[in-house]
């Protein structure tokens, strides 16, 4: 697996990407397209109506992003030409029966993909079940019948979480997820019935005319309901755990790549320093705090917290395609991971960006610094309502009396206090599991990828060792940069 291995092993191949106006996907295809020019196609899936439609979002989402900055810069005048000819935005949708994609286009798909990666996915903790089920579960099930298609076809790389695990304890090994298995030993899980509950939970909300607010908040708890009953934190780690369970059990005989990463951050260097899209889940308190709008969190100080730079999560996925070349009938799973072999501990990752904001303040949108106060980090659900009875409640009886003596002229700000309170304790539930997590991924899979490919001197372009990482350095010189630039 030397570096010119893996690059010529690119080289003449067609890669099928879903999700492709997602975070990851735009990096990995930035990545091929820069290191490997002579890759012969790359069919990206994008959730659009027809076919102007997808070209026209890969134009605003991808290629108009900061991220393709050095390439053109490298192709200049010839981007355009380059794109036009390799990158084929490819109109469709996972949630449904052949992604959606046309007879015509399909069957000529089909002939030609080597190897289809499925980034594709919905990331909110408590999303709708429905929308998770749809997604997570029946979309991934949706790629694998696909793939069963394609004549050519060498592998399926599925990208999960590592966080299908729920809240275990210890070293937690990179294995193959039994199909029906439930994390708490509860009785056993059947997918099937857990779409039938959705469908019934739907035609009642219907029955009874319920609004589209009332079905999204039905649909939200019943998530979270069955994830719990099931021994799962949230809907998103369940409805992965399922869409992996599916692929394990209905894949036969295809070539199946299972990668989970942990938290992803911001790119470590390439195609530069920086770089992020979306707000991650480790990234919520550093973005409430530097802007002044959030000064406390829950968990634990000695919390290991599980983070892996983005460009770090495309190289393994790149070095994992070129691993599994030859064909092999057993599923392959991955940690791309960094408690086991470079910690970082929350009550670090917290103070590091503390420290951040007090040397460096944000400067709002009326160019004033945002003066920030003191951090508090809480260890239990009990800390955060005493918190929260102590300094807020006051306020919120104050501002109740005032409006019934105002004739509610404090409406605005009675509401606003009660729904910050509200959304403090919600966040505090939802991250919970995160923020007192006892365990520590195993990636001893991950890290025999990573010796073929330091053996060959590939480090340079296909590094994905966290042990390279200096944790202070990269969040104060790149992370929290790229957090401001981009997301603030």
């Amino acid at each position: 697996m030397e570096s010119c291995c893996i690059e010529q092993f690119l080289e003449g191949k067609t890669i099928f990407i879903t999700g492709a106006t997602g975070y990851l996907a735009k990096i990995l295809t930035e990545k091929i397209l820069r290191v490997q020019p002579n890759v012969k196609k790359m069919y990206l899936l994008i959730r659009a109506p027809d076919s102007n439609s997808a070209k026209q979002r890969f134009s605003n989402e991808v290629i108009k992003t900061d991220l393709f900055g050095v390439l053109r810069e490298k192709l200049g005048a010839n981007l355009h030409g380059f794109i036009e000819d390799k990158v084929f935005p490819v109109a469709g949708d996972i949630d449904c029966d052949s992604l959606g994609i046309n007879s015509e286009l399909k069957d000529e798909m089909c002939r030609e993909i080597d190897i289809i990666v499925n980034s594709a996915a919905t990331t909110r903790f408590n999303e709708r079940y429905d929308t998770a089920i749809r997604t997570n579960v029946l979309g991934a099930m949706h790629v694998l019948n696909f793939s069963k298609q394609c004549s050519k076809l060498m592998m399926l790389l599925h990208v999960s979480t590592a966080y299908v695990c729920g809240e275990k304890e210890g070293l937690i090994l990179e294995k193959p997820l039994n199909y029906g298995e439930t994390l708490n030993g509860s009785s056993h899980l059947d997918i099937d019935m857990e779409q039938k509950l959705v469908e019934e939970a739907l035609k009642e909300l219907q029955d009874r005319n319920a609004t589209e607010k009332e079905v999204r908040l039905a649909m939200r708890v019943l998530g979270i309901e069955r994830a719990r009953q099931h021994g799962w934190p949230n809907t998103y780690s369940f409805t992965k755990s399922m869409g992996e369970m599916l692929l394990g059990h209905l894949k036969e005989d295809l070539q199946l790549i299972i990668l989970r990463p942990t938290i992803i951050l911001s790119t470590y260097k390439e195609p530069f320093p920086g770089w992020i899209e979306g707000m991650k889940t480790a990234d919520t308190f550093i973005v409430g705090y530097g802007k002044g709008k959030q000064k406390l969190a829950m968990g634990g100080r000695e919390t290991i917290t599980d983070v892996i730079p983005a460009d770090m999560v495309v190289n393994s996925v790149i070095a994992a395609m070129v691993a599994h070349r030859n064909a092999s009938s057993r599923v392959a799973v991955y940690h791309i991971s960094s408690s086991r072999r470079n910690q970082i501990k929350l009550g670090d990752f917290i103070r590091i960006g503390v420290d951040y904001f007090k040397k460096n303040p944000w400067i709002d949108e009326r160019g004033k610094a945002v003066k920030v106060k003191k951090f508090h980090l809480l260890d239990s659900m009990d800390s955060l309502h005493k918190y929260i009875a102590i300094h807020y409640m006051p306020s919120l009886k104050i501002l109740k009396w005032g409006n019934l003596i105002l004739c509610r002229h404090l409406q605005v700000q009675h509401t606003n206090l009660q729904r910050r309170i509200n959304q403090a304790i919600e966040l505090a539930e939802l991250y919970k599991p995160y923020m007192f997590f006892k365990g520590i991924f195993d990636d001893t899979n991950g890290e025999m990828l990573r010796m073929a490919t330091r053996e060959s001197n590939a480090d340079d372009t296909f590094n994905f060792d966290p042990t390279t990482i200096q944790w202070d350095k990269y969040l104060k010189e790149t992370h929290i940069p790229g957090l401001v630039k981009y997301i603030f």
